[in-house]
């Protein structure tokens, strides 16, 4: 573990002054910076093993390519979003109300099993804030070295790792904005565009947007995101129950807590495991101190576990005095195996089974779906007319949305009423991934049928049988 001259060293905190308060009773408490210590461990390891994979799909499925296009692209200008092999419209809008009740049972799934797992290993403020906090580690030193850092006067030294570190810092921030705006965006037409600073207004205002923000998140706000601006840290108590895997700390095994050598016998002291260093607080990215209990700052990253247990090795004693655990768990002394047990309840049950059943339905339906859509519109200008031959005619107007990867031919008939025929009768051609308004009028010999309204049905069928559509329309028949 780094830094381990800071092991006995009581948490300090560099206070920022950010409220008026003159008196001493302002509105607001001054915002105390966290200066969070290294750590390694096994749940240190998986958070980067998070901000790798969750990094290497973000920067890099932009740069994929799917025959010839873009692999994940969201064309807004053109209203279609291309996610490898699948063309999607607006009028595919349900898939999207499906991926977000899915992420939405997902996130109250894993809160009930084990509370804010998002939050800790893979929500982008936390994944960036650990990439801002690796830079600043390299640049400015270790924990000690960035508070005499910032405590000290200003000096060259300090001017220099200061501005390399945010020169660093908007880098990363700025190739980040430039990689979201390439998901709506062809991203190397954008590249391209960039070097040659021929961006459009758009593109360049969201690239600088995304990229402040997450320099200012990741950079400086850091931990004030997830303790008073995002709202999970405030409804997550909802999701507990005292079954849920928190990470805790057994205050029966620890207090009273003291200061004391390796070679001392504690229990002839009177005093408990935890030997009070610290360290707990220390690694905590939100700078609280697990050992008051759950509060709702704890973003359950794991981070303290890693830190305790190697001090527990140090002094010869027992890992897991804190630790992931349920609240009935501590208080009942179960074994790992209940605790595990206890976590298969009806309520993590229903919530697995109906994210299995909507999963499981969003892709079957995916799979079913038919690479064909047509809107139907009547011609206002002209509802029923008699043209030569004495046919009565009604003009429509459909557009054909083609969803496959290859151009396809399509003909149109009509059905609904006796003798009703469909012109152009030609087939109709539209490209990969286009769409095309075709006029179309449908004819009737006059007199053979009643006035008033009729239902009648489009079918649009692909040349190859591929695909067939079927929508329903009216035929105005005048008195």
């Amino acid at each position: 573990m780094k830094d381990a001259a800071s092991a006995s060293t009581p948490v300090r905190r560099r206070v920022i002054p950010i409220a008026a308060a003159q008196s001493g009773g302002g509105l607001f408490a001054a915002h105390q910076k966290v200066y969070p210590r290294t750590v390694r461990g096994v749940f240190a390891r998986w958070r980067w093993a998070m901000v790798f994979l969750t990094q290497l799909v973000f920067y890099g499925l932009p740069w994929l390519e799917w025959g010839q296009r873009q692999a994940v692209l969201f064309d807004l200008g053109a209203r279609r979003f291309y996610i490898l092999g699948l063309v999607l419209y607006p009028q595919d809008l349900i898939y999207l109300t499906g991926l977000l009740v899915i992420s939405a049972l997902s996130l109250f799934l894993f809160t009930a099993v084990a509370g804010r797992l998002w939050c800790g290993y893979a929500c982008p403020q936390t994944v960036y804030t650990e990439i801002f906090l690796w830079v600043e580690h390299k640049i400015e030193g270790n924990r000690i070295a960035r508070m005499r850092l910032d405590e000290g006067d200003f000096s060259l030294e300090k001017l220099v790792k200061k501005w390399f570190k945010h020169i660093v810092w908007l880098g990363i921030a700025l190739w980040t904005g430039f990689t979201f705006v390439g998901y709506f965006t062809p991203i190397r037409e954008l590249g391209l565009e960039f070097l040659q600073t021929r961006m459009s207004s758009w593109e360049v205002f969201w690239v600088f947007f995304y990229g402040f923000a997450t320099y200012g998140n990741a950079g400086f706000m850091r931990e004030q995101v997830c303790m008073y601006m995002c709202p999970y840290a405030r409804f997550q108590s909802a999701m507990f129950d005292r079954d849920t895997l928190i990470v805790s700390y057994d205050s029966e095994r620890g207090e009273p807590r003291g200061v004391r050598s390796k070679s001392s016998n504690a229990r002839a002291q009177g005093l408990g495991d935890c030997i009070d260093c610290s360290l707990c607080v220390q690694v905590c990215p939100t700078g609280i101190d697990i050992r008051k209990g759950l509060q709702y700052e704890c973003i359950g990253c794991g981070l303290c576990v890693d830190a305790c247990n190697t001090v527990m090795d140090r002094m010869a004693t027992p890992r897991g005095l804190i630790r992931y655990a349920t609240q009935n768990g501590m208080a009942g002394h179960w074994t790992p195996r209940q605790v595990l047990r206890r976590v298969q309840r009806p309520r993590v049950l229903i919530y697995t089974g109906l994210l299995a059943a909507l999963t499981m339905g969003v892709l079957a339906s995916l799979v079913v779906r038919t690479p064909l859509k047509v809107d139907v519109v009547r011609d206002r200008a002209s509802l029923a007319r008699i043209v030569d031959g004495g046919q009565l005619e009604n003009v429509y107007r459909l557009q054909i949305m083609n969803a496959t990867e290859q151009v396809q031919r399509y003909r149109i008939e009509a059905r609904g009423l006796e003798g009703l025929s469909v012109s152009p009768p030609d087939p109709v051609e539209v490209g990969s991934a286009q769409s095309r308004w075709v006029a179309v009028r449908l004819q009737l010999p006059y007199g053979s049928a009643t006035a008033g309204s009729h239902v009648v049905h489009f079918d649009v069928r692909s040349a190859d049988g591929s695909a067939q559509v079927s929508e329903k329309a009216t035929f105005l028949v005048p008195r």
